[in-house]
């Protein structure tokens, strides 16, 4: 009876620290400088009468699921399927970071051209910014031989994320145990940041699946060798084409190595004093770690080869441009680890480097080395952190295996988890569906409803825009499967003083490809006129107005949030029947 009040007391304890946290980090709203889901814009038209039900509904529900059979007997499959299942409530979230206009038509590229033109033409006639190739390869595979359709690349993207979370339950129970990994999996879903990644036609959520699944590798591939030396040599490859800043993100490899070499001296030593017949496993570990660096080696060097001018011209350009626009485009560590990452799985991290150095774990170190790096050298952007938020998970698992009340553990899990997912869903999701970009979306499924087989997009510049309104092409084109053409005669150019230091420079130096240069392909009758503003014109320029005899302005999109500079106006003009 005692335990059994305890408990309860314990639970009610529970309850009230995550009401308590909601509402500190509610009240303090005005500290989260995210650039992109602050708190502060998205509580501002949250209804909190209808929240807190929703949190409570939250909690009771995650916590009877995480008790369910599937979840203890099949936590691979629960964990893949919860995912997943939460990531599909954002696809309805439009594209709200420009750079998506990036993405697409590197893999429009592929689509169009094929795969060999893509590999040869990277870096050349394909203009490339500071990308790197191997997501736009498989975001063009997808367009070639499924089609050219969001819904695709928002399926394969939630289905990385979905395997993350599944890694990295294997991640801590190949370390620790199952109990570890499998409340580190779940603790993914704990950052509702993510949640705003994961419908977007980025780069950034593959980038977490790749490292993570390259840190796994690497564990398996010292533990065992055989087929996982290689398996680990190709996912570090994959890793290294995916993003330049996984480059250093990989220097947990050697510490994983340092880590089995140090644990395979003891283990010789032990081998040694009993006589035992297998020994050296000290010099296995060397050998693997060699043979992974040099299978690794060799296909880098391949692609080095080749484009050794290219990678060469990028770096230079991200340490004169993209190192020192870290420090002018950051958001604070406060914003990061408590506002988007619910304080709770913050809390449990912090606590277990003394978990770890009570216990003297050296292994804590290969999951925590890249927090330390985070703090070290001050990457202070969401984005770019939040590719090592599956090591935060495994680090807050295993401060939480203190708690050897394995129900407590698991309300305490649900609680964060739930109050994240209603802050994702309830505040971020709304307020991300409000957002300027939304406008290319409802525009798209204008021109799919209309009866017509193509359009032609102008553009006109503002001078209170910080981005080139042509990069709203390609956005266009991926909410609509009519053919799209470009009036590259409304091109549009800026000072280099004024976008020097401008994070949306790329956005100046980005040119629309080649397919959507307007051909003859017979009278405009045919086709549907848009127009990509800042604001509603009230005057068009004389050329456009030509363009439009014949046209009635159908439908104007200007929803807008106030609070972003970019805030695109789409106008959609389709022929008017009594003209014809």
């Amino acid at each position: 009876k005692m335990h059994f009040n305890k408990q309860h007391r314990q639970f009610l304890l529970i309850t009230l620290c995550t009401f308590l946290t909601f509402c500190l980090l509610y009240f303090f709203r005005s500290y989260d400088d995210n650039r992109l889901t602050a708190w502060r814009w998205a509580f501002a038209g949250v209804d909190l009468y209808w929240f807190f039900p929703a949190l409570i509904a939250g909690v009771v529900i995650l916590y009877f699921l995480l008790k369910a059979p599937l979840a203890e007997k099949r936590p691979a499959v629960f964990l893949m399927a919860l995912s997943f299942a939460v990531t599909s409530i954002f696809w309805k979230v439009p594209e709200v970071i420009i750079d998506a206009s990036r993405y697409f038509t590197y893999a429009k590229h592929l689509d169009v051209y094929g795969t060999r033109h893509f590999l040869t033409e990277w870096g050349r006639s394909i203009s490339i910014w500071t990308d790197l190739p191997l997501i736009p390869f498989l975001y063009g595979l997808i367009f070639k031989y499924a089609g050219e359709s969001r819904a695709f690349i928002q399926l394969f993207v939630s289905a990385l994320f979905a395997m993350t979370v599944v890694i990295t339950y294997l991640t801590g129970a190949k370390l620790w145990n199952r109990e570890t990994g499998f409340f580190a999996g779940v603790l993914i879903l704990g950052i509702p940041y993510l949640f705003s990644q994961t419908p977007l036609m980025l780069i950034d959520v593959p980038t977490m699946f790749f490292l993570t699944l390259s840190i796994y590798s690497f564990i398996r591939a010292m533990e065992e060798g055989g087929k996982w030396t290689v398996l680990s040599a190709l996912s570090l490859f994959c890793t290294i084409f995916v993003k330049y800043s996984t480059w250093m993100m990989l220097s947990v490899t050697a510490i994983i190595w340092v880590i089995y070499i140090m644990q395979g001296e003891a283990q010789s030593a032990k081998e040694e004093m009993h006589g035992a017949k297998d020994k050296g496993y000290r010099g296995k570990i060397v050998r693997r770690g060699v043979l992974v660096a040099l299978f690794c080696g060799l296909m880098i060097g391949a692609v080095l080869y080749f484009k050794f001018d290219v990678i060469w011209g990028q770096i230079k350009f991200l340490r004169e441009y993209q190192m020192p626009g870290l420090r002018r485009w950051g958001e604070s560590f406060a914003s990061t680890f408590l506002y988007q990452v619910h304080p709770f799985i913050t809390i449990a991290a912090l606590y277990s480097f003394y978990r770890a150095l009570k216990k003297k774990d050296l292994k804590f170190l290969m999951v925590s080395w890249l927090i330390i790096l985070v703090v070290i050298l001050q990457i202070k952007r969401s984005r770019y952190v939040m590719v090592v938020f599956p090591m935060l998970a495994l680090m807050a698992s295993y401060g939480f295996q203190r708690i050897k009340n394995i129900e407590l553990r698991k309300y305490i899990v649900s609680s964060a988890v739930a109050s994240s997912l209603a802050v994702a869903i309830f505040a971020y999701l709304p307020f991300l569906q409000e957002m300027s970009t939304v406008n290319f979306q409802h525009a798209g499924s204008t021109l799919d409803a209309a009866e017509i087989e193509r359009v032609v997009v102008f553009t006109i510049p503002s001078p209170e825009s910080v981005v080139n309104p042509a990069v709203g092409v390609p956005i266009i084109d991926l909410f609509t499967e009519k053919k799209v053409s470009y009036d590259y005669n409304a091109e549009h150019t800026v000072t280099f003083d004024e976008i020097q230091t401008s994070p949306l420079r790329f956005t100046w130096e980005y040119e629309n490809p080649p397919f959507y240069r307007i051909v003859n392909e017979g009278p405009m009758s045919d086709s549907a006129v848009v127009i990509i503003s800042n604001m509603v014109i009230k005057e068009l320029p004389d050329h456009i107005k030509e363009k439009l005899e014949g046209y009635k302005e159908t439908a104007i999109f200007r929803t807008s949030t106030g609070i972003f500079r970019y805030s695109p106006t789409v106008t959609v003009y389709l022929p008017d029947p009594d003209m014809s």
